[in-house]
């Protein structure tokens, strides 16, 4: 039976939503396709006409979820931009992202992934981040503060997942939200 453009588009997007929650919780590597497709309801076989390597769903998988956090996270210049990125850092170092990762930023969860996958999908990574920085560095002015952000949140997100106590995870998102705070407040 053959199927509409239509109806193979939907399918490949509900894949797409689906792995990118399952592997923000259990891991991308360890999910095997049959697993991935179960979830939409359909066979394993039937993951090749929609991808044509679970590599190139994997590459897909991060492009979009970057590209739905650039645009969450991006922002206009002045002090507009720089009130709606503190709002952003705030939500995105919250327990509820802390306690969510399959509803949240992909690099936290699949860094390690992404950093053992092959040239491609680091490429495309990469070209997804520097967007993100390019729009905090119009943002704040400051390139290079915008990597430490960056890598601020990433790092900070990530220690928060691996503490055990929520007392724990809130002192270090309550530790970096301050730093940022303080580091972002407009110089008068």
């Amino acid at each position: 039976m053959r199927y509409s453009a239509e109806h193979k588009a939907e399918t490949r997007e509900r894949l797409l939503a689906s792995s990118g929650a399952i592997a923000k919780q259990q891991g991308f590597a360890v999910t095997g396709v049959d697993a991935l497709m179960k979830t939409i309801g359909l066979t394993g076989a039937a993951f090749y006409s929609h991808f044509p390597s679970k590599d190139d769903l994997f590459a897909e998988l991060i492009e979009r979820e970057l590209h739905n956090s650039l645009s969450r996270l991006g922002g206009e210049a002045g002090d507009a931009g720089r009130d709606k990125l503190q709002r952003c850092l705030a939500a995105y170092l919250s327990l509820a992202h802390v306690e969510q990762a399959d509803k949240g930023c992909v690099l936290p969860a699949l860094g390690a992934e992404i950093a053992r996958a092959d040239e491609r999908v680091r490429l495309r990574t990469e070209q997804q981040i520097l967007q993100l920085q390019n729009t905090w560095a119009e943002v704040i002015g400051d390139p290079q503060l915008a990597w430490t952000i960056l890598a601020q949140c990433l790092g900070s997100l990530l220690l928060a997942r691996m503490m055990a106590s929520q007392e724990s995870r809130q002192q270090v998102l309550g530790a970096s939200l301050d730093m940022l705070e303080h580091t972002l407040k407009p110089v008068s």
